[in-house]
């Protein structure tokens, strides 16, 4: 078989590398937030305050069906990689094909089963008072589109692991874009109200699916399934269950604490602060854009040159990656600390909601400096396929130190409690990060290296 252009993770200069990949990665990671960003503006704008409430309960529901094809994507991703740079073509060829046969399966199904208790579900997450009926109505429409993304985010990632990072930040931005143009045709012009915010988000995972469909269908791809490959291997499925579950209990984490977060602050503050915690939910997903860009990128790089066993180029990916993401956080750090209450007042011109999103936001931001150590550790080693230390690194942060912290200083400092609780489980979970990472590189690249 002809080399295939993934060959250039093992060769080219890291650095070089490291923005091919992050850049394309950053970009798409930018028109995705920003979507959602502009899509929260248009409707705090267009429906009302509400309605940003009323997404923010429907997000972790919907987010987790969905993190099953990025879990099982990412997972296939990291068995990809390796396969490729250990030159085992047909192990990615049928690594490819099982990721596309779970995901038909699991999504689903579970869909069914969030469609049958629809109530039930929007009740759990926080959505009571006059957020219920219209997350109800964003809900049932939004959710028949999940299976779409699903397949789209397990897609994004088997692009990049095949080393070809332009294509897909394309397939983020395609129904970012979209997402964008429908929501002005069917909340403004249209008037649709929340009908029509779920029918753009919907119908833009559509425009994602037909992308990723194309170009696994064109001469773009090297990974040219067939039948065969379909037919669910064993020992491969258990691989990807095994790096898979790291992202999944992630997602699950956070539909885990969006629904404590809801909660939580609707008993404290009502409508006002759940609507709080929803802007500054859409400033994590969208300021951390390029820290985010990087650590995708590095993913690939690392996979492929440790399957190689091309040990000292793994760990200067890993210093490399460490250094761009912590550069990228502090700017980010700097403006979020500076222009808190015009950021918030893009979205809402309630008064009551711009003081406390204004104070809240700086307090979950002020920690972020660090965050860029936390996020390359855990995810070097899933890229590598040590699951267990990726899965405990990845959920330290909100699994162990954040909802614990969420359920007891509220006790003590009620709404501030909450806020609080977010830079000290960064300051916590980077600590513990920077241990496993440093042993482990010690452990196993220095020694293989000598």
């Amino acid at each position: 078989m002809a080399k295939v252009s993934s060959e250039e993770l093992g060769s080219q200069p890291i650095s070089k590398l490291l923005i091919k990949q992050a850049v394309p990665a950053s970009i798409g990671v930018l028109v995705m937030s920003l979507n959602i960003l502009v899509d929260t503006i248009f409707v705090g704008h267009w429906i009302g305050a509400i309605a940003i409430a009323a997404i923010n309960i429907v997000l972790p529901v919907s987010f987790f069906i969905a993190a099953l094809g990025m879990s099982i994507g990412i997972g296939g991703a990291s068995i990809i990689s390796r396969a490729l740079g250990a030159s085992n073509y047909e192990k990615a060829l049928k690594t490819f094909g099982n990721q596309i046969t779970l995901v038909l399966v699991l999504t689903t199904s579970i869909v069914s089963l969030g469609l049958f208790f629809v109530d039930d579900i929007i009740l759990l997450f926080g959505g009571k008072g006059a957020i219920f009926a219209p997350a109800k109505i964003y809900y049932k429409i939004v959710l028949y589109g999940i299976p779409l993304l699903a397949f789209s985010m397990l897609g994004n990632n088997v692009i990049r692991a095949e080393g070809k990072p332009k294509f897909a930040m394309y397939s983020m931005m395609i129904p970012s874009i979209g997402n964008l143009v429908l929501d002005y045709l069917f909340i403004n012009l249209m008037d649709l109200g929340m009908a029509g915010a779920a029918w753009a988000t919907t119908v833009s995972y559509g425009f994602s699916f037909t992308f990723i469909f194309w170009f696994f269908t064109s001469k773009n791809s090297e990974l040219k399934i067939s039948i065969p490959h379909f037919g669910l291997h064993i020992p491969i499925v258990k691989e990807i269950g095994a790096l898979g579950f790291v992202t999944l209990a992630r997602q699950a984490v956070v539909s885990i604490t969006y629904l404590f977060m809801n909660n939580i602050l609707f008993d404290l503050g009502g409508e006002s602060s759940v609507t709080a915690y929803a802007i500054v939910g859409r400033m994590l997903m969208f300021a951390l854009f390029p820290v985010l860009g990087v650590t995708q990128g590095f993913l690939p790089i690392a996979g492929f040159n440790y399957g190689a066993q091309k040990y000292d180029r793994v760990r200067a990916s890993i210093n490399t990656a460490i250094k761009y993401a912590a550069i990228l956080a502090t700017l980010i750090f700097v403006i979020l600390m500076i222009f808190p209450e015009a950021i918030t007042k893009a979205f809402t011109t309630d008064t009551e909601v711009i003081k406390e999103t204004s104070g809240a936001m700086r307090w979950v931001f002020a920690a972020t400096p660090i965050i860029a150590l936390q996020l390359i550790g855990a995810a070097y080693f899933q890229a590598i396929g040590k699951a267990t230390p990726a899965l405990l690194l990845t959920l330290s942060r909100q699994g162990f130190f954040f909802i614990p912290l969420i359920l007891i200083l509220p006790k003590f400092y009620g709404a501030l409690g909450v806020w609080m609780s977010f830079p000290i489980s960064d300051v916590l979970s980077t600590l513990v990060t920077a241990y496993f990472l440093n042993r482990e590189i010690r452990k196993n690249l220095i020694t293989k290296t000598l």
